[in-house]
């Protein structure tokens, strides 16, 4: 690992950091994916219930692995059997101690982009569960809001359109159309820039490139 990249990632973790504190949000610092679960798994109490939106990042990292075999109250949407099971799941998830999920986009100042096709990820990070815990790489750090937005939009949609086999501009192009298409994911567009709640929600940065 190329010494210059881990000083430069990690003096711009911490401009991060104080960008996220300055908003009432925690934010931590990982320099690899197994001292980011070891973090993750310090913040969240065992016997906690927890829920996730989807994220490839939590589980690239280990986390929804190591809540699933612990000693954790998990609401489990992935291991639906059916519609209903599923929207029960999602409900619960409302009501939890911990909501795991990533960011599409976090920025130098500490705010964060999340972009959604049925909202039940971008929701629960407005409200609902009682702690948010976000695992973002830094390959998902922008300089602004415009930035974010963009990477949004043109980077992490048209990838998990493609990873889905949805039937969108993007999935075929590579680059957002603002479309209308029936399959578009960018139904929803959170833009966190402040936590009511001071500490609800806590950011652990890795160095680290993960999820889209």
């Amino acid at each position: 690992m190329n010494e210059n990249r881990v000083k430069r990632n990690r003096l711009l973790g911490d401009r991060v950091i104080r960008g996220l504190e300055s908003r009432n949000m925690e934010g931590y610092y990982a320099e690899t994916k197994e001292e980011a679960l070891k973090k993750a798994l310090e913040l969240i109490p065992e016997g906690s219930s927890l829920s996730w939106g989807g994220s490839m990042t939590i589980a690239e990292i280990g986390l929804k692995e190591a809540v699933c075999s612990g000693n954790y109250k998990v609401y489990n949407r992935d291991a639906a059997k059916n519609p209903e099971e599923k929207r029960a799941a999602e409900l619960a998830a409302y009501d939890c101690d911990f909501f795991l999920t990533s960011a599409n986009a976090v920025t130098e100042d500490g705010e964060m982009i999340n972009v959604d096709g049925f909202a039940n990820r971008v929701s629960a990070i407005a409200a609902g569960p009682r702690t948010v815990l976000v695992i973002a790489g830094m390959n998902k750090v922008v300089k602004s809001l415009e930035d974010a937005y963009s990477r949004a939009r043109n980077e992490a949609a048209p990838i998990n359109t493609q990873r889905f086999g949805l039937d969108t501009p993007c999935s075929k192009n590579g680059m957002c159309y603002d479309c209308k298409s029936p399959d578009t994911i960018c139904c929803q567009i959170l833009i966190t820039r402040f936590s009511k709640i001071k500490g609800r929600i806590k950011v652990i940065l890795v160095d680290e490139a993960l999820g889209f």
